[in-house]
């Protein structure tokens, strides 16, 4: 059996941002000193008269973003997920999100999974953050597949548009040929009758594995990648609940505000289910290597069997 390919969600931004901006003229890229890192730098390479590294300054780069906008631009900006959607916030909901701006926010290293980098750069409450700003999509990608036409479909869209991506090189689970994306429509990976595991980002292939264990035991679990979380494909959330009467929820994000608080908030109202939130319980991150981070924090195939299986 041949290994999985693992590729992070941040090198498929930046290559498909320069594949758009050679079909595109419209299209600037802004960045705060990580193009390394957000791998613009790879659209700053091709296309340097469209680039603008405006400098460990990420409130500013919100207002260079949206007045560039306002003159008929798209613009991608980016930096840590930490910095996008922490420090930039307000110039964020007011310069960008109030006058409904096309900007693209490019947020890498969201997460636990920024690994040493610690607590101050680990982002678990962005998509909180950017999902109660009014018109904001919010967009978390599971693979490499997912995260190149999530771009693409960022571009396409009107409006503001908030990627979460990763610094983890992550398993792909999707085919290209037939994979097919659609802003606020989830994706069904495995039908289940015993209950339901909605997940976000990286955490939608451990959800898989999880699965594979509790097949195991008997269990069938139906597994739900909801690449968008706002807006939620609330139809597919109702479905999938209704069919199995029990719901869990996982992602690298506090549990508060995320993804487990998108489903609870549809549900609550049109079809009061139990649901049971994995993810990261009011703590901040820390320092250590990735992988173990994820573990230790549950995130992985084995917590979160660990944690339905508890539940059950």
């Amino acid at each position: 059996m041949s290994e999985v390919k693992k590729i992070a969600t941040r090198e498929s931004y930046g290559k498909t941002l320069a594949e758009l901006g050679a079909e595109h003229e419209d299209i600037v890229v802004l960045d705060a000193d990580l193009a390394g890192s957000t791998k613009t730098g790879v659209f700053q390479k091709a296309f340097p008269d469209r680039f603008f590294d405006v400098g460990i300054a990420e409130a500013n780069m919100a207002g260079i973003a949206a007045g560039l906008a306002a003159s008929g631009k798209t613009v991608f900006m980016s930096s840590f997920a930490m910095f996008a959607s922490g420090r930039a916030w307000e110039q964020v909901r007011n310069s960008i999100g109030y006058p409904h701006l096309n900007v693209k926010i490019g947020a890498s290293h969201a997460g636990i999974s920024v690994g040493e980098d610690g607590a101050t750069h680990q982002c678990l409450e962005d998509i909180a953050l950017m999902r109660v700003i009014p018109g904001m999509v919010v967009i978390s990608p599971s693979d490499d597949v997912e995260a190149k036409a999530a771009v693409r479909a960022a571009y396409e869209y009107d409006g503001p548009v908030y990627l979460r991506l990763g610094r983890l090189a992550v398993p792909v689970i999707n085919d290209e040929e037939n994979y097919k994306f659609e802003l606020g429509k989830g994706i069904v990976l495995r039908e289940g009758t015993d209950l339901t595991i909605i997940a976000t980002g990286l955490c939608v292939a451990e959800a898989l594995g999880a699965a594979d264990k509790l097949a195991e035991q008997g269990i069938s679990a139906e597994v739900i990648n909801i690449h968008t979380i706002k807006p939620l494909d609330e139809e597919l959330v109702i479905a999938s609940a209704k069919k199995t009467g029990r719901v869990f929820t996982v992602e690298e994000h506090s549990v508060i505000g995320g993804l487990g608080s998108a489903v609870c908030d549809a549900l609550s109202e049109k079809a009061p289910t139990p649901v049971k939130k994995i993810g990261i319980y009011d703590v901040f991150g820390e320092s250590g290597p990735a992988k173990e981070l994820i573990a230790k924090y549950k995130l992985d195939a084995a917590g979160i069997c660990e944690q339905i299986k508890e539940v059950l």
